[in-house]
């Protein structure tokens, strides 16, 4: 299967499960979600990075755990500690980098950003009375932001925009469930996290390519 035909048969497929969710039975709900995901790995898996093999199969890994986080998030906590390794595999792969340097800027934004969103979401599952849950919600929102943070590190724009799309497709997310319902949140929820995931793995070439041109 070639590249650009599986870009449109992810697209074509997340956009089915995204716009016509209504109409999918719910026994193969989940089956369509994670037929984006599956095709996402292969397309993964195919790149061509001679430059960056240790980058590939670190992306790979993450895509797997998050595939698996999408099939268990009806438990909550399962689900979202699969997605957890997933960003943890995904910190890995862009710390294997070191394409560019992290402005200060981005560490000042990233870092307010996750104490605002530390102190909201996780301090309104707190007041719930849910002590646990309120300690994976600010793991999970640590690691994401390390997750983007590392992504400057590649020089990839792929992985900077994934990381970015990632990071709001979770923050609509926790907002939406623990906070207050916000419109359309299916189709943001599943519009970026999609966008994500491809981006990301699309930037495995790219990073191979910019590893290329370095090494010349």
């Amino acid at each position: 299967m070639t590249k650009k035909l599986l870009i449109s048969c992810i697209i074509l497929f997340g956009f089915y499960y995204i716009f016509f969710f209504s109409r999918i039975s719910e026994e193969l709900t989940l089956i369509f979600k994670v037929i984006p995901m599956i095709l996402i790995i292969i397309l993964a898996a195919i790149q061509k990075a001679p430059h960056a093999k240790k980058y590939q199969l670190l992306i790979i890994v993450g895509l797997v755990f998050c595939m698996i986080g999408d099939y268990t998030l009806q438990w909550f906590l399962f689900g979202l500690t699969s997605f957890l390794i997933g960003h943890v595999f995904y910190i890995f792969a862009f710390a294997s980098t070191n394409e560019r340097k992290i402005p200060t800027w981005a560490k000042v934004v990233l870092l307010t950003y996750g104490v605002i969103m530390g102190a909201w979401i996780a301090g309104t599952v707190f007041t719930s009375g849910d002590a646990i849950l309120t300690v994976a919600v600010l793991a999970y929102i640590s690691v994401i932001l390390i997750m983007g943070w590392t992504s400057i590190r590649t020089g990839s724009t792929l992985a900077l925009m994934g990381a970015l799309l990632f990071i709001s497709s979770d923050s609509y997310l926790a907002i939406n469930k623990f906070v207050m319902p916000l419109p359309y949140s299916h189709e943001v929820i599943m519009l970026t996290y999609y966008s994500a995931q491809l981006l990301i793995a699309l930037s495995i070439q790219q990073y191979s390519e910019n590893r290329s041109k370095v090494l010349q």
